[in-house]
C-alpha cells in the first residue's frame, strides 16, 4: 500500500489546484482522475462554451453591421467549422492541464475509478493508496428531470452538446438558467430556431428581476421564444422522426412544440456515484457529502472541494475551495468559506454579472438600504460603441457599505471587479466615486452609479449645511 501526504480525487479545477499546491510545498501527492484532466470547465463547460460564444457573437455582429454604419452581411453558417475552431481552442487550453506537466511538478497522476474504502484509504485500479489527507473533488453531473419520454427520445446536455457537428434547425432548451440561456443564444445566433422553456416565472431566478427582464426582452428581440411559467409534461417522437415537446403554461394552456433537438439545462448534482462515501463513514445529503464551513466532511482528514462540495458551482469557486482546503489540510488553520464576495457571471450578450445580495435580499436582512443605479443608455462609451443595453445597480447600507451589485451590459463580468474588490476590502461606495476612471470607458458606469451617492447626500436636507457654508464664504 502506497502512502501519500495528500490524495486528491478528481482532476478538475479543485483537484488540480489542490494537487499542484501540495506538490509545490514538497508533499508526496497522488491525483486520481477517471477520464481526462481539466474537468467540466475545460471539456464541457467554460472553455468550449466561451469559444462558441465568440463565434456566435461575431455572426450576430456581421448580421447587424448596419447599426454601426457598415453594410450587414449574413454569415455563412458552417457549424462544423465553428466546432472545429472550438476544439482547437480547447486543445490549446488543455496544454495547461497536461498530465506530464503535473508529473513534472511531482504529482503522481493516476487514471481510473477511485473508491473510498475507509478513513484514509482509497482503491484505484486494484491498488490501495493511503493518506491522512484526502480531498474529494469529483465535480458534478447534469441533473435531468424525470420527464416522461425524454430518455427514449434523446437529448443533449452540456456534457454532450460540444460533440455535435450539425446545427439543429429547431431546438428546445429546457431550463432558463445561465447554461440554458448562454447556449440558447449561441444556437440562435448560429442559425437555429430556439425556444427556451422555464418552469419559473422568469429566467435567471437568482438574479435581480429587472436584470432577468432586460435579458429576456433582448433574447426575444433576437428571435428566441422564451416560455416562462411553463412546464414540460412529456416528450415523444413524431411520425417524421421529429421530437415533440408537450408543454403546459400557468394558464393551463397545453401546446406541442416540434423540434429537432432538445437541450436539457435544469441543474447539476454532485458526482459521487461509486465513490463509496458511506463505506468511508461520510455523512451525506443525497449524493452530496455534508461539509462544514472548513469544507471538512464528517470524517476528519477528508475534505470536499469544488462543485461536489455544494455552494456556487463555478470554476473560480473550485479554485477558492482548493486553496482553502489546502491551508486547512496542511497547516494548523481553520479557514472557513465565505461566499459574500463571490462574483457570478452569465455570459450572454449582454452579460449579467452579480455579487453579494440582491436588492430584495438586502431589504429582508438589513431593512434600511440605499440603491444607486446608472443606465448604460446614458454612458458615452456605450452609446458610441453601440452597446447601450443594461445598467449598473449597487445596493448599500445607508452609510455606503456595499452589500451587493448587479451589472447588465457588455463586458459586465470585467466591470463588476472594482465592486468585488471594494466589498472584499470593505471600501465604501463613496470611495469608488472619488477614483479617476479613464474616459471613455464602460467602467465609468460604475463611477456614475457611485456618484449618485453624493448627489443624494447633498440634494436634500443633509446638504443644507454645505450650502450654508458655501454661501457664507462667498
Amino acid at each position: 500500500m502506497e502512502r501519500y501526504d495528500l490524495i486528491a480525487i478528481g482532476g478538475g479545477t479543485a483537484g488540480l489546484v489542490t494537487a499542484a499546491g501540495a506538490a509545490s510545498l514538497g508533499l508526496d501527492v497522488a491525483l486520481i482522475e477517471r477520464d481526462a484532466l481539466g474537468g467540466d470547465c475545460l471539456w464541457t463547460g467554460c472553455v468550449p462554451s466561451k469559444a462558441m460564444i465568440a463565434s456566435s457573437r461575431l455572426a450576430h455582429a456581421m448580421r447587424h453591421a448596419e447599426e454601426l454604419g457598415l453594410e450587414g452581411a449574413a454569415p455563412c453558417h458552417a457549424f462544423a467549422t465553428v466546432m472545429e475552431r472550438m476544439n482547437a481552442a480547447r486543445d490549446r487550453v488543455a496544454e495547461h492541464d497536461d498530465p506530464e506537466r503535473f508529473r513534472r511538478m511531482g504529482v503522481n497522476v493516476l487514471f481510473g475509478d477511485a473508491e473510498l474504502i475507509g478513513a484514509g484509504r482509497v482503491r484505484v485500479n486494484g491498488e490501495f493508496l493511503e493518506s491522512g489527507r484526502i480531498v474529494i473533488a469529483t465535480g458534478a453531473v447534469p441533473m435531468v428531470p424525470p420527464i416522461p419520454g425524454l430518455a427514449e427520445v434523446g437529448y443533449l446536455t452540456y456534457q454532450t452538446a460540444f460533440d455535435q457537428t450539425t446545427l439543429p434547425r429547431r431546438m428546445a432548451v429546457i431550463g432558463g438558467g445561465p447554461i440554458g440561456l448562454e447556449l440558447a443564444q449561441v444556437y440562435a445566433r448560429l442559425g437555429a430556431d430556439v425556444v427556451v422553456i422555464e418552469i419559473l416565472a422568469h429566467v435567471l431566478p437568482r438574479e435581480e428581476p429587472e436584470a432577468a427582464g432586460v435579458l429576456e426582452a433582448l433574447l426575444r428581440e433576437e428571435g428566441i421564444a422564451v416560455r416562462t411559467a411553463t412546464r414540460v409534461e412529456a416528450v415523444e417522437v413524431g411520425s417524421a422522426g421529429e421530437k415533440i415537446v408537450h408543454v403546459r403554461d400557468s394558464d393551463d394552456k397545453r401546446e406541442a412544440l416540434v423540434v429537432n433537438e432538445i437541450f436539457v439545462a435544469t441543474g447539476r448534482r454532485p458526482a459521487t456515484d461509486s465513490l463509496g462515501l458511506s463505506a468511508a463513514g461520510i455523512e451525506t445529503d443525497g449524493p452530496a457529502p455534508v461539509v462544514d464551513r472548513a469544507l471538512q466532511t464528517s470524517v476528519p482528514g477528508i475534505w470536499a472541494a469544488g462543485d461536489v462540495a455544494g455552494g456556487p458551482q463555478f470554476t473560480h469557486v473550485a479554485d477558492y475551495h482548493a486553496k482553502l482546503v489546502l491551508r486547512n489540510a496542511v497547516f494548523p488553520f481553520n479557514s472557513k468559506v465565505d461566499y459574500t464576495t463571490i462574483p457570478a457571471v452569465t455570459y450572454t450578450d449582454p452579460e449579467v454579472a452579480h455579487v453579494g445580495l440582491t436588492e430584495r435580499e438586502a431589504r429582508e436582512r438589513h431593512g434600511d438600504i440605499a440603491v444607486y443605479r446608472y443606465e448604460f443608455a446614458d454612458l458615452d462609451r456605450a452609446i458610441v460603441s453601440g452597446h447601450p443595453e443594461g445598467f449598473v445597480h449597487i445596493v448599500t447600507r445607508r452609510g455606503g457599505k456595499i452589500l451587493g451589485a448587479t451589472i447588465v451590459g457588455s463586458g459586465g463580468g470585467e466591470l463588476l471587479m472594482p465592486i468585488v474588490i471594494a466589498m472584499k476590502q470593505r471600501i465604501p461606495l463613496p470611495k469608488l466615486s472619488r477614483l479617476t476612471y479613464p474616459y471613455p470607458t464602460m467602467s465609468e458606469g460604475v463611477k456614475r452609479a457611485a456618484d449618485n451617492y453624493y448627489r443624494e447626500k447633498f440634494a436634500g436636507r443633509s446638504g443644507d449645511w454645505l450650502r450654508r457654508i458655501v454661501r457664507w464664504l462667498t
